[in-house]
């Protein structure tokens, strides 16, 4: 049975990681959470659920504005041939999240291991990083030390990678 938002608080706790969480309305895009800058500071994340081609499955965490190249990915993060979005019973069976509820703390659900962690190396440089806790109804922040202390506690250790190609956002655009 996958486990609920009170057990990852509870999780995070007997850990000795503080967070504080913001309860919402329910998001299931990242522009409906763009419209709560400024009451959620840090760094706001997206996630994409895959798979590869042995059915290997790859949690891939980045900053809410990165672009992530699927046809290339797979070649960063050492999947076999490209990758596809998983499909959302295999999303609930791994990580016991609904699609709209992606998130790095899904991998508290993950007791067989199946899911790689990938984390981008961008995101990590942030202090803070905000994550669903397991509901897309709160956004909860958290150092982002404690996103890997927390992830190697559940038997993952995250890969920390460049994950993001180049937005075209970045630059000196006016």
């Amino acid at each position: 049975m996958a486990r609920t938002r009170a057990d990852l608080m509870a999780y995070l706790e007997g850990l000795g990681i503080e967070t504080t969480t913001v309860d919402h309305p329910p998001l299931f895009t990242v522009e409906q959470s763009q419209a709560l800058r400024g009451e959620i500071a840090g760094a706001h994340t997206k996630n994409l659920f895959v798979k590869d081609k042995k059915g290997r499955y790859f949690l891939l965490t980045v900053g809410e504005d990165a672009e992530v190249d699927l046809k290339t990915v797979h070649q960063t993060i050492g999947a076999s041939g490209r990758v596809s979005f998983g499909k959302p019973d295999a999303l609930w069976d791994l990580l016991g999240v609904q699609p709209g509820a992606v998130t790095a703390f899904g991998v508290i659900n993950d007791v067989g291991s199946q899911v790689t962690l990938v984390l981008d190396a961008a995101l990590m440089q942030n202090d803070v990083v905000n994550c669903h806790p397991l509901t897309n109804e709160a956004t909860t922040t958290i150092a982002s030390r404690d996103l890997l202390r927390f992830a190697e506690a559940t038997g993952h250790v995250p890969l920390v990678l460049n994950l993001a190609t180049a937005s075209p956002h970045d630059g000196n655009l006016a």
